[in-house]
This record gives structure tokens, sequence and C-alpha cells, in this order.
């Protein structure tokens, strides 16, 4: 079943780099009003979408415990994965 992505605006991080990816969505978190965001990270492989929506969603909930974050990701797989660590405040979106 294709879930409908809710209308927000969409952070696309500039990096292929995991690690860099991190730090610019959390400096995003961390300066802006983004209760309820969606992330694009469709063009990352499965592992590196697992690692960056698992600590920005982690970094997110700190902040804003009852927000949102909408994942786009390339691979259903991302989801599955990620879905083990319960993270409440994360929704996943598959592209394909």
């Amino acid at each position: 079943m294709l879930k409908q992505l809710p209308q927000t605006d969409v952070l696309v991080p500039n990096t292929r780099n995991p690690q860099k990816a991190i730090e610019y969505i959390n400096s995003y978190i961390d300066t802006a009003r983004c209760e309820n965001m969606s992330v694009d990270i469709s063009f990352m492989n499965a592992i590196d979408a697992c690692y960056v929506s698992t600590m920005c969603s982690t970094n997110h909930y700190i902040k804003y415990p009852e927000g949102k974050i909408n994942w786009i990701i390339s691979s259903s797989l991302s989801e599955n994965i990620s879905k083990r660590l319960n993270l409440g405040n994360a929704s996943f979106y598959s592209v394909k």
C-alpha cells in the first residue's frame, strides 16, 4: 500500500557522505523550527539511509518529542531495517 507524503518542505542533504548528511540535517534541526519535516535521502544506499535516518530521528526526537520526520527513501529495505529500532517519530516513503 502506497503512503501519501504529507505536504511539507523537503530537505535534501547536499552530500552522499552519510556523516556529512547527518551533520547537515542535525544542523537544520538545531536551528530551524521543524517539528514536522521531510528529508529526501533517496539517493543513498539502504545502509547509509538507515544510519542517517536513525541518527537524525534520534536528534529530532530530543528536540521535538511530539514531532515527526518523513524520510523519502529509494528502497523499502531501509524501512524494514529501521522499523526494528522503534523510531516512533519516523515515517518512510519509498520513491519506487
